[in-house]
């Protein structure tokens, strides 16, 4: 979600997320209030290694729409990973910190559903999460990919699509 906007499919994304945004910070301010919930982010590093969390922000801050990021801006509190691809699993640390939190169930939102929501959703699912994706809180960029990529979840990772995943 901290991104820029600065790629080639940025505008379509952006719409889209405008309209998702709004449920987004509502289960991340839900999950804040709840001490049995555990709000992690991993982001997309735009293979800038030498980016922190501060630098991430900053860029995406300074991009094509910061009034997209300024209401998912980390506190800081939380735990904060980088990723390089497309899943939030594939050569992070997050396995390992769900292990060391105890976490089996988790929830994904953000974006792009057809590309790092499905990728993460089946990497969760093959290491025994339970996953949920609420519909109304990830963000596409081709809507025809979308839908069939929410169905793929749901009938091949028995993932939860219910809107209120909490």
């Amino acid at each position: 979600m901290l991104n820029p906007y600065d790629h080639e499919d940025a505008d379509k994304l952006a719409e889209s997320v405008r309209d998702v945004l709004p449920r987004i910070v509502e289960l991340r301010e839900r999950a804040d209030s709840d001490d049995d919930v555990v709000t992690i982010y991993v982001n997309d590093n735009h293979d800038r290694w030498n980016y922190d969390r501060k630098a991430l922000v900053e860029g995406a801050l300074d991009g094509e729409h910061p009034d997209l990021i300024e209401p998912i801006v980390p506190s800081g509190d939380e735990p904060f990973l980088a990723k390089g691809r497309h899943s939030v699993f594939y050569q992070t640390s997050l396995a390992h910190l769900l292990q060391v939190e105890d976490v089996k169930d988790v929830v994904l939102t953000g974006q792009v559903t057809e590309q790092c929501i499905l990728y993460s959703a089946l990497d969760g699912y093959l290491r025994g999460y339970e996953i949920h994706v609420p519909k109304n809180a990830v963000a596409h960029i081709y809507p025809e990919l979308a839908e069939p990529a929410l169905q793929m979840m749901e009938r091949n990772m028995h993932a939860s699509l219910d809107e209120d995943p909490f």
